[in-house]
């Protein structure tokens, strides 16, 4: 019983690592991250959760955040974003949320330069089987 529980805590964060997959890093050094397993295409859209974490916190109103997940969509043909929810961590790892943002009826932008939408759409369009 006790390997069978050391066995366990050792298998669990390498499961945990491999959940998020890094994609690149943002124009300001923030890594840009995707749940592969959430990776989803449908009718030439395709969604996922996409994940930052900011190298350097920032400060909000309700608190500082650390990082942050999306549920994002994107077009690949007409190279635009919409993020369903957003919602952002006092810490790294992503499991203390601070703020939450749920767009009842997320609509499709231009995504920024260097931004984590620019990142997402690139590696999502190129990587995601369609």
């Amino acid at each position: 019983m006790r390997a069978l529980l050391f066995a366990l805590v050792l298998v669990a964060p390498a499961a945990h690592a491999q959940r998020w997959k890094d994609i690149g890093k943002t124009a300001s050094g923030n890594m840009v991250s995707v749940e592969t397993r959430s990776i989803k295409a449908n009718k030439g859209l395709i969604s996922a959760n996409v994940r930052v974490v900011f190298t350097k916190p920032v400060k909000a109103a309700n608190g500082m955040w650390a990082s942050s997940r999306t549920m994002a969509t994107v077009d690949c043909a007409k190279r635009t974003l919409a993020a369903k929810e957003n919602a952002y961590f006092s810490d790294a790892a992503g499991t203390k949320v601070v703020e939450r943002h749920v767009n009842k009826i997320p609509g499709f932008g231009p995504v920024l330069d260097g931004s984590l939408g620019q990142i997402a759409l690139d590696y999502l369009c190129k990587n995601a089987k369609k």
